[in-house]
């Protein structure tokens, strides 16, 4: 056979594996279907497969045409043992015209192999790892060729992640009844006590009683091992400012500042090598802080008033970082760590202190106050088990990085520094939150037995990653991301995003000491639109105002800004901040699928102002010869109550609505979400709440156009099911979330999440809703 029609027949059974896999019900049914049609598209008299077993060095043969039907599931052989063993040892394909004559053929009198002259064994990798091996003899000697090998070395590529994903499936079916009994066991033990935290006062630091501490959940997953705990070496004691002539403290800083850039530089390199550019682009960020000049300006003018460098570093940065930590929004309040960690590389540097990569002896779990991008450059990932922290949370960079790098990470847990000691064992719980300081044995072989029903699930999540989101019965969901930096998009395609739900434009803002400019902001928007090329970005135009103040602007002082001069209302009245952002979105748009979305709109009057403002940017650009996407999309977010009262007018007036669940929960209920006073009204099933996102969809529909759903309730997977009822197809959410999401949408159907969502908007209250979503997450498996 040639090779032109090699290529053809390994394409066309690539095609039907993906087919007959839809059509397989268990994992046996599916390596059956696959070893008949390989053997008969193959041409060959035996098509095989033996999956490796948990000991990870005998090999079973699992399916076979061909062979004996009374040897399948009978025989073994270790890895160290014949042709077949020899494909897992070598990690490679091992191909002979006279296999009985090779040194490593082993005879299996149940198999009758001895009528077959030819052997071709290509091995199955899950990542790296083998998982099997796929055999095809024939009866007459034959030599492969490097076509028919690049044929069978392609259809082993894509058998692998089918056979891994069925033997994930029938492996969840099998022990649904274990997990729901270990689930049972655990939450016991909790009611018991015996994993409880203390709650009377700090633990001795040399006391070895088992007691545990909650935080968020920022990094999946399970480790446990003993510490390292991260010290800045900063110094407590109390110093005497000197002060140097002015020219003199300059010149320190000067060389300072460029000794920090160029350590910000290596960072850049070394995350980039270790991960990717997309996560390396924070360490760009940083270098377009110091080199910004608003910001080096500051510092310069405290020092000629007769600051000393070090405290001008640490006063100009102080503002950035207070700026930053006042600020509602999870995600831009984080950035308050990307100042600090600047302030203090310029600090060291003046200090004459070195910051190298970190020296791990061995694999621990690494506790501290806080981590820092920095920290984590110059961290020994290999070294690194799992991390703790007693700051930060979900949007940190130590959070986007740990998931980068796979490693279990609970942040923001409170009092943590106070009630561990180095010589302490940590569980470290990366996705419920909870770490378990010195755990007792029982503890920890529950724990044994979750790490393996996590890595279960993470495996058949990874095995979505490329599957759509889809119902049992065929209806399409869209899965975006909500994402604010450049390395966010990166996250966002390797968890499966289908483009961007609401890209947060606020921090390009932040960053510079005056407002961007047109091409400033298109040179940014287009590649974010490259980085999703073929899929949409919905760009949410400037949400400043409320906790988010930009330096270099004035804001007249309110009593509540929250309800005050913010968002769309800020754009609407600085037209030129607004023309210059609309301009850089069009010039752009034809760099991708863009669409544009206005925040905290509240009347038909502000959607015709910005349409009228952006006719007279269109037309400027028409002018100035400047192409752009002539019928890009317009939407706006549904956020605020008054835009929910008069959704199916303001629904005329646009292509498409958002709703913005945060601050929709935030204003329906009266209630700030980081209020600990009020968090409890913030509450995302009362009723008020699920009405108004039945009535803005019911709008969207009627006027059929589409309604996306952005915000914290789209990252439950009992909740997405619940508002897929209600009518909502199009999901924005945290891309680590998406996975999860999918999954749970793939395991109902339309009707199914009707009949739940028609039962929710019965109820009477909040905790009503809660407890019957409690009953359907545990009816799904979710």
């Amino acid at each position: 056979m040639g090779e032109d029609s090699r290529e053809t027949l390994g394409l066309r059974t690539l095609e039907d594996i993906s087919g007959l896999i839809l059509h397989s019900h268990d994992l046996q049914e599916t390596l059956d279907n696959i070893v008949n049609l390989v053997a008969k598209r193959m041409g060959s008299d035996v098509c095989s497969i033996y999956l490796l077993e948990d000991d990870g060095e005998t090999l079973r043969l699992k399916a076979s045409k061909g062979l004996s039907k009374g040897s399948v599931g009978k025989i073994t052989m270790k890895t160290s043992e014949g042709l077949t063993g020899l494909a897992v040892e070598q990690r490679g394909i091992v191909a002979t015209d006279n296999a009985p004559l090779h040194p490593r053929y082993k005879y299996f009198r149940e198999t009758k192999e001895e009528k077959f002259q030819s052997f071709l064994g290509v091995p199955l990798f899950e990542r790296k790892t083998p998982v099997g091996v796929i055999v095809v003899q024939t009866r007459e000697s034959r030599v492969f060729t490097p076509a028919e090998i690049s044929t069978i070395s392609t259809i082993a590529y894509q058998i692998s992640s089918i056979v891994i994903n069925a033997k994930l499936l029938d492996s969840v079916h099998q022990k649904e009844e274990e997990r729901a009994f270990f689930a049972l066991e655990l939450e016991k033990m909790k009611a018991g006590g015996v994993m409880e935290g203390v709650t009377a006062g700090p633990a001795k630091k040399s006391a070895k009683q088992p007691f545990s501490l909650t935080g968020t959940a920022v990094s999946p997953g399970f480790s446990w091992g003993k510490i390292y705990i991260l010290n800045r070496n900063t110094k407590d004691c109390i110093e005497l400012e000197r002060i140097r002539p002015r020219p003199e403290e300059r010149k320190r800083f000067q060389i300072a500042l460029e000794k920090a850039k160029i350590q910000t530089l290596y960072m850049e390199k070394r995350v980039a090598e270790i991960l990717s550019k997309e996560d390396a682009a924070i360490f760009h960020s940083h270098l377009m802080i110091m080199e910004d000049r608003g910001f080096v300006a500051k510092i310069v003018d405290l020092i000629d008033s007769d600051y000393g460098a070090s405290r001008a570093v640490k006063e100009v940065v102080g503002y950035y970082v207070q700026a930053f930590s006042k600020m509602e929004d999870p995600y831009l309040r984080e950035r308050s760590a990307d100042m600090e960690d600047i302030g203090r590389r310029i600090i060291d540097a003046l200090n004459g202190n070195s910051r190298t990569q970190a020296k791990f002896r061995e694999k621990r779990i690494i506790v501290a106050d806080d981590i820092l991008p920095s920290d984590m450059a110059t961290m020994d990932h290999e070294k690194i088990l799992g991390i703790v922290t007693e700051k930060g949370n979900v949007n940190s960079h130590a959070a986007i990085m740990a998931k980068s790098l796979g490693i279990p990470a609970v942040l923001g847990v409170d009092g943590l520094m106070k009630h561990i000691a180095l010589r302490n064992e940590v569980i470290v719980d990366g996705t419920s939150g909870h770490i378990y300081i010195n755990p007792d044995n029982s503890i920890k072989v529950e724990y044994e037995r979750l790490q393996r029903d996590f890595s279960l699930k993470q495996r058949e999540l990874d095995g979505l990653r490329d599957l759509p989101a889809e119902t049992k019965d065929g209806v399409r969901v869209s899965l975006r991301a909500n994402i604010g930096l450049l390395n966010d998009v990166k996250v966002a395609l390797a968890n499966g995003a289908e483009g961007v739900g609401l890209y947060r434009t606020e921090f390009p803002y932040m960053a510079r000491k005056s407002f961007p400019n047109r091409v400033e902001q298109y040179t940014l928007y287009r590649k974010i639109l490259e980085g999703f090329h073929g899929h949409t970005v919905a760009i949410r135009t400037l949400d400043i105002g409320g906790d988010k103040g930009l330096s270099y602007f004035a804001y007249p002082k309110e009593d509540n800004p929250f309800m005050g001069w913010r968002s769309i209302r800020v754009s609407l009245e600085e037209e030129g901040i607004f023309r210059e952002q609309l301009a850089g979105i069009l010039m752009a748009s034809t760099y991708g699928k863009a669409t544009i979305m206005f925040p905290m709109i509240s009347s038909v009057d502000e959607i015709r102002t910005i349409k009228r403002i952006l006719k007279e940017v269109q037309n400027e650009l028409v002018q100035d010869e400047k192409p752009f996407d002539t019928d890009i999309r317009l939407g706006i977010m549904v956020e605020i109550p008054a835009a929910v009262q008069i959704a199916d007018i303001l629904i005329k007036e646009v292509d498409f609505f958002s709703i913005g669940t945060n601050d929709l929960i935030q204003y329906t209920m009266a209630a700030d979400r980081n209020n600990p006073k009020v968090k409890k009204y913030y509450d995302p099933y009362h009723p008020a709440v699920l009405h108004s996102i039945k009535q803005v969809a019911d709008a969207a529909k009627k006027a059929h156009k589409q309604v996306s759903l952005c915000g914290e309730m789209a990252a439950d997977p009992v909740t997405a099911v619940l508002l897929l009822g209600m009518g909502i197809t199009d999901f924005s959410l945290s891309a680590p979330y998406i996975p999860l999401i999918k999954q749970a949408i793939r395991c109902v159907d339309m009707a199914e999440a009707r009949r739940i969502a028609e039962h929710a908007l019965q109820m009477e209250s909040s905790s009503a809703i809660r407890e019957y979503l409690e009953k359907i997450k545990s009816e799904l498996g979710l």
